[in-house]
């Protein structure tokens, strides 16, 4: 019989093997290792795509103010080159020709015209046929909405952070002014 006290036989045995500690680091990393990667991934891929927001943000302030004093006149540039001029800004985050961008340069009567919100035809899906390609001259008042469809890189985070019925993020980013009298 085992002294007062202490475990006998089975208990004994599941007393020491609860003590034993071999081993269980790996367990426990295997364990949280997903999670944690899972997070890392996520902090990443949101990351980026706020970056990437803010280039194109800082695009559409540089072109927009390039168009308000008159260094960008309108007579002179196409909508292809001013895709390019956009481009050109936003190479650092995107691909070359910039799939997934698109952009609205109109000139309008008065401020209370210029639009409010992203064109959706329904949830998830953006409608771009209103988009032209417009820019007024001296004195008027434009806006320049630019839109780029980000892809989502981690197929297990499309579901949490895709906003678009494609499996990207929309980034958008606009800017109204009033064109100098250059």
């Amino acid at each position: 019989m085992a002294a007062p006290g202490r475990p006998s036989g089975l208990f004994r045995r599941a007393a020491g093997l609860a003590r034993d500690r071999s081993g269980a680091t790996a367990i426990e990393f295997g364990i949280l290792a997903l999670p944690f990667f899972l997070l890392v991934v996520a902090v990443l891929e949101t990351t980026i795509s706020f970056t990437a927001e803010q280039v194109m943000s800082n695009t559409t302030d540089n072109l927009s103010r390039q168009i308000r004093t008159g260094q960008i006149v309108p007579a002179s540039t196409d909508e292809v080159a001013f895709r390019t001029l956009i481009c050109d800004e936003l190479e650092i985050m995107v691909p070359a020709d910039c799939p997934g961008l698109h952009f609205d340069l109109q000139s309008y009567p008065t401020f209370a015209d210029v639009p409010k919100s992203i064109p959706f035809a329904s949830p998830g899906v953006l409608d771009t046929s209103g988009f032209r390609y417009e820019p007024g001259g001296a004195g008027t008042i434009n806006n320049l909405r630019i839109i780029y469809k980000w892809p989502v890189y981690t197929d297990m985070m499309k579901a949490r952070i895709a906003g678009l019925k494609d499996g990207r993020v929309l980034l958008y980013t606009t800017t109204t002014w009033q064109n100098e009298q250059y």
